[in-house]
């Protein structure tokens, strides 16, 4: 294996490839969440998925207000990258650097 080899199969993978690191970070969730989260996640959840992460994209945008958060926008791009290839790309990247700078975030 050459080196970043596994970065590019991780970049190729499928929408439906299960990427252990994220559901580790889920597992992390209290339960209350971790099941919403793993909801959501289902390919039948998608008519739900891509307006909840919309409106929590468009929520961060206004965090400086007082009832919205700048927390909003992660979160959505977060929901929408399951549906969207190049934020997919983004979030494996994302846990690629999480993996090597806090290794504990993904211990159980």
């Amino acid at each position: 294996m050459y080196p970043g080899e596994d970065e590019v199969e991780r970049k190729l993978e499928p929408r439906g490839a299960v990427d252990h690191r994220l559901e580790r970070l889920i597992d992390r969730l209290p339960q209350r969440f971790c099941s919403t989260v793993r909801w959501l996640r289902r390919p039948s959840s998608v008519w739900i998925r891509m307006p909840l992460g919309g409106l929590l994209v468009c929520g961060g945008v206004f965090g400086f207000l007082p009832v919205l958060g700048f927390w909003m926008l992660p979160l959505g791009l977060a929901l929408i990258a399951d549906d969207v290839p190049p934020l997919r790309s983004l979030r494996s990247r994302l846990l690629d650097w999480i993996e090597r700078h806090h290794p504990d975030w993904l211990a159980m």
